[in-house]
């Protein structure tokens, strides 16, 4: 490794965000779940379309999430705003045999950390095949309906699963959802952005801090494999990979180890 810190026996817990991590953002999955909050908020609001896009990017800018800006403004329950979840079209997310390698060879936990719904990361895990690689699932009810990038949302999630922050490397489409992470003592990784001019499939933005446009290519620098992006094949299989949304919480019970 170029990057010393980059080193995979530094780490014993990888967190990964889930909506735009786990799967392409260019798939249709995130824009169909917008336009459900959308509905949900003309029809809460009685407002138009323009209408429901301002009150959503307001929401987003001030709360975190749609949810948490609902409940603190108008004190809606959860369970009624999160019943768009059922409503997802789930075919746009297809199996990633790369990636499901690329984490069946990390050692230590797994863990996804979304500010949707466990059950939106059941069936975006599913979809992606990538169900068996997890130990967990912290969802927006396991944070109390507290979203991330909020510290007591990081500081509940810590706690949930006893995670050593210094041992611990974060993913997250979201620079404001890393600022935590980094403060508390992970290493963090932000999915974002086009390619960079450098061979390896990463670039270092800080001390303990990366940026990587090819998660597949990270996980197999990180595991000794040749540094090479994804070949052509896997990236088309990517792009046309699924995804979860903000709903219901509860924590998937770890996988059996062999002995």
């Amino acid at each position: 490794m170029t990057d010393p810190d980059l080193s995979i026996t530094d780490y014993d817990t990888w967190v990964m965000d889930l909506d735009d991590t786990l799967y392409p953002p260019d798939n249709g999955l995130a824009e169909q779940m917008k336009a459900h909050i959308r509905d949900y908020l003309r029809a809460f609001y009685g407002t138009d379309e323009a209408g429901a896009r301002r009150i959503q990017s307001d929401l987003m800018a001030n709360h975190g999430t749609i949810l948490r800006g609902l409940m603190v403004t108008r004190n809606i329950d959860p369970a009624d705003f999160l019943a768009f979840e059922r409503r997802i079209d789930y075919s746009a997310l297809r199996s990633d045999p790369p990636l499901a390698e690329a984490l069946s060879v990390l050692p230590g936990r797994k863990l996804v950390y979304t500010n949707g719904s466990a059950w939106h990361a059941e069936q975006t895990l599913s979809r992606l095949g990538l169900s068996e690689h997890f130990d967990g699932v912290f969802d927006i009810l396991a944070g109390g309906l507290v979203p991330k990038p909020h510290p007591d949302s990081y500081a509940r999630f810590v706690e949930r699963y006893a995670i050593d922050p210094t041992r611990a490397m974060m993913f997250d489409d979201r620079s404001a959802n890393l600022a935590v992470p980094s403060q508390l003592g992970m290493a963090t990784v932000l999915v974002s952005g086009p390619a960079g001019s450098r061979p390896a499939p990463y670039e270092l933005l800080g001390p303990r801090r990366w940026r990587t446009w090819d998660v597949v290519g990270l996980l197999r620098s990180l595991t000794g494999e040749a540094l090479r992006p994804s070949t052509t094949q896997e990236a088309i299989h990517r792009t046309s990979s699924p995804s979860v949304s903000e709903a219901t919480a509860s924590t998937r019970k770890p996988r059996a180890r062999p002995n």
